[in-house]
């Protein structure tokens, strides 16, 4: 443990934030905090996790206004948790017109921020997201088993039994986001929904099946869904469905943002490579590394997904149809491994690469023209820039 401590003093982060007004978003444990300590060490801050502070503001919201006026005017104001007193943005907003006053506002969820009418800003605040740790922030300490079984959370990774980190990040989750936040009335029910959600994590969703599973309406589903989103902890990835020439899948994929959890969720005992549970962590975790890119760079092109109602899919289509990413976790891939990216090819021919990511150790290229690519390798072209989507 002291060794991996060791590693993380020497990991910055990838996201860059500007100096001008703008939400930093992010699941609990990713990092927010000491993020924003790091890049803007000499700012005010106010920390609404604090029962006084947060009692303080939400009794007198001008108190911000009036601390504010003693404070230099170039002086960056951070106000971390912001969704625990939103009416605080009534204030932010005129401090920002009137005295153009500089805010970076910090939480988990946007969601009780919208339920409750409260002022977003109207748009002159930036938006930002913070992840978990990709491959990229931890470099050569960078372990892919490791990251399977413990997930990207900063504190889950470091930690050399996770399982009961895990436990007390979904207890926090369920008490404090979901119960005490007032996003549903029925925190049992929500409980039993996570476990079903984490076994198709994945996988297409289907509404459904998964409400039959829980006892409860499709409509209730839908709207956890949409609690996961909303609080980052899951994302869907929709069908792409351009141009389509057969009969293609529309129903959404849906990921969560932590492999770790996942595994938690669904008992799942540890990972090893060569399994069937190993190889939907491994795509869950490029779809993780994926979001971080598509974020960090902010390029914010699309990631969805294709598959024909005969079966034939493919994991991931960045951008307009650029690239198209089959995901295998094994260590030797068979070329016929490439033939759903080839049927993609036949339906847009527009494509301009075909990349099967794998856990082999050297790239190579079939006579068909599919790169198979070890993840570092492809990593390292995504970050680089050489593959054909919008870069930041």
């Amino acid at each position: 443990m002291h060794v991996i401590l060791a590693y993380m003093t020497e990991i910055a982060r990838a996201l860059r934030l500007p100096k001008a007004t703008l939400f930093l978003w992010g699941p609990r444990q990713t990092g927010k905090t000491t993020l924003l300590k790091t890049q803007f060490p000499d700012a005010h801050r106010i920390d609404l996790l604090r029962t006084d502070e947060q009692m303080r503001y939400q009794v007198e919201p001008h108190r911000l206004r009036e601390e504010c006026r003693a404070l230099p005017p170039e002086r960056i104001v951070v106000i971390d948790e912001i969704q625990k007193v939103p009416q605080l943005l009534d204030e932010v907003h005129y401090l920002m017109q009137e005295e153009r006053r500089t805010f970076v506002l910090c939480g988990s969820s946007a969601r009780k921020v919208r339920r409750s009418h409260a002022n977003l800003l109207g748009g002159r605040a930036l938006r930002f997201e913070l992840l978990g740790l990709s491959a990229r922030e931890l470099g050569g300490h960078f372990s892919l088993e490791r990251m399977l079984n413990h997930g990207p959370l900063p504190p889950h990774y470091l930690a050399e039994s996770p399982r009961a980190l895990q436990r007390a990040y979904v207890d926090t989750y369920l008490k404090e986001e979901i119960l005490e936040e007032g996003l549903t009335r029925n925190l049992p029910s929500f409980a039993d929904f996570l476990r079903a959600a984490a076994i198709g994590d994945t996988e297409v969703t289907n509404f459904s099946n998964v409400a039959r599973e829980c006892g409860v309406a499709s409509s209730t589903v839908r709207d956890h869904y949409d609690i996961l989103v909303d609080t980052l902890i899951g994302a869907f990835i929709p069908a792409y469905t351009k141009r389509a020439k057969r009969r293609v899948t529309q129903a959404p994929k849906f990921y969560f943002r932590d492999v770790g959890v996942v595994n938690y969720l669904a008992r799942r005992g540890r990972l090893e490579a060569g399994g069937e549970i190993f190889g939907k962590a491994f795509e869950n975790w490029v779809f993780h590394e994926l979001s971080v890119h598509a974020r960090y760079t902010e390029a914010w092109y699309p990631i969805t997904y294709w598959r024909l109602s005969s079966g034939i899919e493919v994991d991931f289509v960045l951008g307009d149809g650029e690239v198209a990413i089959e995901v295998k976790s094994s260590s030797r891939v068979h070329t016929r491994a490439t033939r759903h990216l080839l049927e993609f090819r036949k339906e847009h021919p527009g494509v301009k690469e075909l990349i099967l990511v794998c856990g082999e150790d050297k790239p190579r290229r079939t006579e068909e023209g599919v790169w198979i690519l070890p993840y570092a390798v492809f990593l390292e072209r995504l970050w680089s820039g050489e593959l054909p989507v919008p870069q930041g």
